[in-house]
């Protein structure tokens, strides 16, 4: 008579069934993989989409930064299908993005600031895929929308003026503004949370005078991008009197290693008057969107901005 096969019997078709995995076990490991699969396509697909970027110099554009988490999202919709939707397109942004750095040799503040923007996009492609899968046929009008917002700075026509100015007033009591921006500056301490995350920091400068043709040189802290292999580079800023009367002298920009990737500046103009120092930033946006990076980069130049009026007022 045959042994009766128990609970435990690898024989039979218990929790253990045929060998070691029943079939809802199967299923669930066919699912892993195929989440898997769809998460690498997703990333090498991004990756791809980055290097024909680059090479058409568009690495700044909106359909590096619309795009790319675009073409993420997507794949993983609909390629993996996973149970979790949500869940599995942000976990693979965050995996591209944690790569990002090594790999395209981005720092820690570019990565900081365009992560939301990243997913941002990601989540939107996901909620208009997931309606479209639900029949709902007024997401497809949102199709052309996000192609539309992709395009933004490809072309000059989808180009938003990148031209902006920033200005601070701040007292002076008790300081001779003339002559503190006559002679060599002296950089204290930076206060702004944003610009200590790890925008470049000025350590020392040279020059001084107000008169038409002066020069200053500032020196700031080294860059060290997040690639592999990555050297420190050193960064300084130049700039030029241009302009110079009583109670105004314009700083124009000659040289920039310091801040030329990710804003092109122009000039920083300073107006005194009495007690009253203005300083205006000017400089051209060179990324895209502009309804994202426009704000990002005023608020940056309005705390830099501010920090040098700090500096010939203190």
């Amino acid at each position: 008579m045959p042994d009766t096969p128990g609970p435990d019997d690898s024989r039979g078709h218990g929790p253990l069934g045929e060998g070691s995995l029943g079939a809802p076990d199967r299923k669930a490991a066919g699912r892993a993989r195929k989440v898997l699969a769809g998460a690498v396509f997703a990333l090498f697909a991004g990756y791809l989409l980055y290097e024909v970027l680059h090479a058409g110099s568009l690495e700044q554009t909106a359909l590096f930064y619309v795009g790319i988490p675009a073409v993420v999202a997507l794949s993983v919709v609909w390629l993996a299908r996973p149970a979790s939707l949500t869940g599995t397109v942000m976990a693979t942004m965050t995996v591209g993005l944690a790569l990002a750095g090594p790999l395209l040799g981005e720092g820690i503040v570019c990565l900081f600031i365009a992560a939301p923007l990243f997913y941002l996009v990601a989540l939107a492609v996901m909620l208009i895929a997931g309606a479209i899968s639900d029949r709902k046929r007024h997401a497809l009008l949102l199709v052309p929308l996000l192609g539309a917002l992709s395009l933004e700075g490809a072309v000059d026509v989808t180009t938003v003026d990148r031209a902006q100015e920033v200005s601070v007033t701040l007292a002076a009591h008790g300081v001779d503004v003339t002559r503190a921006l006559a002679g060599t500056p002296r950089f204290g301490p930076v206060d702004s949370p944003l610009l200590r995350l790890g925008f470049p920091r000025p350590l020392s400068s040279e020059g001084e005078g107000l008169a038409v043709g002066a020069t200053r040189r500032i020196t700031f802290t080294p860059r060290k991008s997040l690639g592999l292999g990555a050297e420190f580079e050193p960064r300084s800023l130049t700039l030029r009197i241009t302009e110079s009367s009583p109670g105004r002298a314009v700083f124009t920009v000659v040289e920039d290693t310091t801040l030329a990737r990710w804003m092109r500046l122009r000039e920083a103009e300073f107006r005194w008057n009495g007690d009253r120092l203005t300083v205006t930033v000017r400089y051209d946006r060179t990324f895209d969107p502009a309804w994202y990076f426009g704000p990002v980069q005023r608020y940056a130049v309005g705390e830099a901005a501010g920090y040098l009026a700090r500096t010939f007022t203190a």
